[in-house]
């Protein structure tokens, strides 16, 4: 388990075969990548990433320091620069999570927590089927407001205070919980770290997992509430026993207190309310996407601070999870390697070559790796990975389908062992520490295998379900992934291409799909590199750029003899400011 206790008193024995596992799977990936596809770079990015892997599963303790030696491996090495670290270690995503628990610091001290739990145990008419499954999806959509953790550990604190009044065995209401608010963790970029990290690098707004991520996120919460019913239906029975008898001697579940919600409620509101607004805010004022979403906590918390001016400097130091959000920076930049040396590249060649650009077999395949791998690593290092990798797929399928089935996998995963998501470990700490009861791998294995199984097919289906009705979002293109030898096919892909017209040393073909009197064929290269091009067919009524554009159309693979294996219907076209200017 994640236990930083647990790391720091391992015997010395323990500690040096873990590490020579660690040493031995990091060499085992550079040395294996660096004899068969990786170059030097390559080789050494991915050393360091399965070692960081292994690192948190043997040595959780020590994560952080053994991501500050594989940065430090990586910059000695010059597979990564100082501008290079900057870029990929997503300050806007940490900026964000650090005003979200502020915030969620500020909810707790209003008392909006309290008053949630009063809601609960003030329902009439209360049953063990009516308790659980309002607290099980009251604890899913909190997750959606703020987080997972927080989320379980005042449900949580709700069950042991109902179970304890009842003299019942609280380890199956715990699991219930955690189940689904994992599931829950999934509707909103607010519910996990890796929900914000997935919107940024895909660049999907608020609205887009409204639209596509929150409707499959309720139902498969309702299939898992329906079955954990069902598998502790005996325990449930108990309940309405021991109610019963408690209600026929005069005593309450729990004393009910007048909590103060209002501020708190007003602050949760106002939040989700801006972060929603976000994507009309940027187009109103002109600001780049996502912009506005991710410094929205940073305002409502800075709001908060001088509300609370007292309470300021307590928010910062101790409600912000200073640890857990510099691993999490330097895990972006040590993924970002993976992009710097184009690994992301030689994997997404051969995740095509083993599934084609199918979205029926793309979409479950990443779900299931993505489940399994988060299952026993902590989701956002294999989220990190793979990002790099759905980007490049993203140039010749639609992406929206395989953001979405990274986030379920990441977080549905997280409920098929103990060990899968932090909510998990808080809960059975909390399990144990008030109630002495322990949990085996097996006890949870078994409902949390079973609860996977049916929340990730409820997210395939519904995703290859709507696929057909995702936009195909312009996907940005590199030059490179567009010759022959990558060996890519185009059928109408909506791409964003930077580079200038050349002209050719050689006639060039004659495009016949393409009305003459509509369209002239032209050659347009890479800005970079003149020798990397392809066709485009221009409208005769745009005017030909000049310099260095953003050109935005269809690509389309054709049967053309030579170095020209595709070629792009131009719809419009806008010039790029150099550097600097």
């Amino acid at each position: 388990m994640h236990d930083e206790a647990a790391s720091a008193s391992m015997s010395v024995k323990a500690l040096l075969s873990r590490f020579g596992i660690l040493l031995a799977a990091s060499l085992a990936a550079g040395l294996g990548g660096g004899l068969t596809v990786l170059d030097s770079h390559q080789a050494t990015a991915c050393a360091v990433f399965v070692g960081i892997i292994f690192g948190t599963l043997f040595f959780w303790g020590f994560r952080l320091a053994i991501a500050f030696l594989g940065l430090a491996v990586l910059i000695f090495t010059n597979s990564l620069n100082i501008p290079q670290f900057v870029t990929s270690s997503s300050l806007e995503v940490i900026l964000f999570l650090v005003g979200m628990m502020v915030i969620v610091g500020a909810l707790r001290d209003l008392g909006f927590f309290t008053w949630i739990v009063q809601l609960i145990v003030a329902m009439p008419n209360l049953t063990g089927r009516k308790f659980i499954t309002v607290t099980a999806i009251a604890s899913a959509l909190l997750a959606c407001a703020v987080d997972e953790v927080t989320s379980i550990i005042f449900v949580s604190t709700l069950i042991f205070q109902v179970c304890d009044r009842l003299k019942l065995n609280p380890t199956p209401y715990i699991l219930i919980a955690v189940l689904c608010t994992n599931v829950g963790s999934a509707g909103t970029m607010m519910g996990n770290p890796v929900g914000i990290y997935i919107g940024t690098k895909g660049m999907l707004t608020f609205g887009d997992f409204m639209l596509w991520a929150f409707p499959l996120m309720l139902v498969a919460l309702f299939a898992t509430v329906g079955l954990t019913l069902f598998y502790f239906r005996r325990q449930l029975r108990e309940f309405d026993v021991q109610l019963k008898d408690r209600l026929a001697q005069g005593l309450t579940l729990a004393p009910l207190v007048k909590v103060p919600y209002k501020q708190g409620l007003l602050l949760i509101t106002l939040t989700i309310l801006a972060i929603a607004s976000h994507h009309p805010l940027e187009n109103l004022f002109g600001l780049a996407k996502n912009s506005v979403l991710l410094i929205t906590p940073l305002v409502c918390a800075g709001i908060v601070m001088i509300l609370k001016q007292n309470r300021a400097r307590h928010y910062i130091e101790q409600e912000v999870d200073w640890w857990t959000l510099l691993f999490f920076m330097l895990l972006f930049a040590v993924a970002g390697t993976l992009e710097y040396t184009h690994v992301d590249r030689v994997m997404a060649h051969y995740f095509t070559g083993a599934c084609g650009n199918s979205a029926g077999i793309l979409v479950p395949f990443i779900f299931v790796v993505s489940a399994i791998g988060s299952a026993f690593i902590d989701n956002v290092i294999f989220v990190a990975a793979f990002c790099p990798v759905i980007e490049q797929l993203s140039g010749s399928i639609k992406d929206l389908p395989l953001w979405w089935a990274l986030l379920f996998g990441a977080c549905f995963g997280g409920n098929i062992t103990m060990i899968g998501s932090t909510a998990n470990i808080v809960a059975l700490g909390m399990l144990e520490k008030r109630s002495g009861s322990h949990i085996t791998f097996f006890q949870w294995f078994r409902i949390g295998a079973l609860s996977t199984v049916l929340a990730g097919t409820v997210a395939v289906v519904g995703l290859l379900v709507l696929e057909p009705l995702m936009p195909d979002r312009h996907a940005s293109v590199k030059f490179e992934a567009l010759q022959r030898a990558s060996g890519k096919n185009f059928d109408n892909k909506n791409v964003i291409l930077t580079g200038r017209i050349t002209p050719s040393t050689a006639p060039l073909p004659v495009l016949k799909e393409f009305t003459p009197s509509a369209y002239r064929t032209v050659r347009l290269s890479s800005a970079e590199d003149a020798e990397a091009a392809i066709l485009a067919a221009w409208p005769l009524d745009t005017e030909l750029p000049a310099g260095i554009s953003a050109v935005q159309g269809r690509l389309q693979t054709v049967d053309l003899p030579g170095k020209y294996p595709h070629v792009l219907i131009v719809e419009q076209s806008a010039p790029v400011k150099a550097a600097g200017k």
